[in-house]
């Protein structure tokens, strides 16, 4: 922020989102505050966009509503032809930074899981759950949304941890004749 005043920002646009993420209202906000001749400053280029693509995109979006681009990490200014020509070479270079992070976090979960780790979400349903929504299932006693609404969960979690839920209550409606 103290960069971003010191080299005379007027305005600046803090986003809360990451980078990665393409809907972010602040940038959005930025690109259309912004009119012809004035020049939009990030601390680095990778606060622009994450990918080759969204950035190139972006900066030819700038350049064809005669906006400057300039980043004050990398030093790129792409009001001259020597900065659009940096900025270019520094955006492949970000994407590539990128794809390594990628690929080292994958090998890194790879080797967890391979010691035996598993990461992600906690199960919703424990297995005795799934044994009381079988039971109740079976006996036709309830709906799978009353089921899933007494076990905490939603009826889709339900139907993901038992399929053939879907089939249960499809008979259990021919049965009753109230299909």
């Amino acid at each position: 922020m103290d960069a971003l005043k010191a080299v005379g920002c007027e305005r600046v646009f803090v986003e809360k989102a990451s980078g990665a993420q393409r809907d972010r209202p602040e940038l959005k906000a930025a690109l259309d505050y912004v009119r012809a001749g004035d020049t939009i400053v990030v601390w680095k280029l990778d606060r622009l966009a994450r990918s080759l693509k969204q950035l190139i995109e972006t900066v030819d979006d700038l350049q064809r509503r005669e906006i400057g681009f300039r980043s004050l990490t990398e030093a790129i200014d792409t009001t001259t032809p020597g900065g659009r020509l940096i900025f270019h070479i520094f955006a492949a270079l970000a994407e590539f930074e990128r794809s390594i992070i990628r690929e080292r976090t994958m090998a890194g979960l790879l080797a967890a899981r391979s010691r035996g780790r598993v990461g992600g979400r906690p199960r919703s349903l424990t297995e005795q759950d799934l044994q009381i929504a079988r039971a109740l299932l079976r006996e036709h006693a309830l709906s799978v949304a009353d089921i899933a609404s007494r076990l905490g969960v939603t009826s889709s979690t339900l139907y993901r941890y038992l399929p053939s839920a879907r089939s249960s209550q499809l008979l259990q409606f021919v049965e009753d004749g109230t299909e």
